[in-house]
């Protein structure tokens, strides 16, 4: 799997995202739309990592689907 097959199945995984990254709202997932970039910027916001630390748990979760 890759990311442009998340982003064409996003309605489907958004829901996994909350469950990883509860803070993240509705319309967080909405925006973010299943990229890459635009999910490792909303857990770096929302919970205060480096984007080091975002860019690793947001490919940890990928790689969990």
């Amino acid at each position: 799997m890759n990311w442009d097959q998340i982003e064409g199945k996003w309605k489907q995984y958004a829901g996994k995202a909350k469950e990883a990254w509860g803070d993240l709202t509705d319309d967080d997932l909405d925006r973010a739309a299943g990229k890459r970039d635009q999910m490792i910027g909303l857990v770096q916001e929302k919970y205060g990592k480096t984007k080091n630390d975002a860019e690793r748990e947001v490919d940890d979760w990928f790689r969990r689907l």
